[in-house]
């Protein structure tokens, strides 16, 4: 019997950066908001009437800065409901969220550090409205 995955607040392929040649283009615009562990590459608004009137997030979580994959998949978690949470206030525009930093696989209280630090750069970019 098979069993369906619950999932109470989903994260629809189409609020996500999903090919490369899109993280591409995010990093070929060369704006970025640096916190203290986290990069978020954010690319030009796109106009209102863009196929894709909304915001859309990626996420590059490093081997070489998290080196287990319990904790790059953690911390995609947090990132992923973090931007959930705020993405209706965010301009249409086309984010990468890139950790910049090692780290350990994170604990409780490190988890609620870093949904605080993804929050504060999402607030950042709210701020930023063409």
């Amino acid at each position: 019997m098979m069993f369906a995955r619950f999932q109470p607040h989903p994260f629809p392929r189409q609020y996500r950066l999903t090919k490369t040649d899109e993280f591409s283009s995010v990093f070929g615009f060369r704006r970025a908001l640096r916190g203290k562990s986290f990069l978020l590459h954010y690319g030009e608004s796109r106009p209102a009437g863009a196929p894709a009137a909304h915001a859309r997030l990626g996420v590059v979580i490093g081997k070489k800065f998290l080196r287990h994959a319990v904790g790059r998949n953690c911390v995609k978690r947090i990132a992923r409901e973090a931007f959930r949470l705020v993405q209706s206030q965010l301009p249409p525009r086309d984010l990468v969220l890139r950790l910049s930093v090692k780290m350990q696989k994170p604990k409780r209280q490190a988890r609620l550090e870093i949904a605080a630090e993804i929050r504060q750069l999402l607030a950042k970019i709210q701020e930023k409205r063409p």
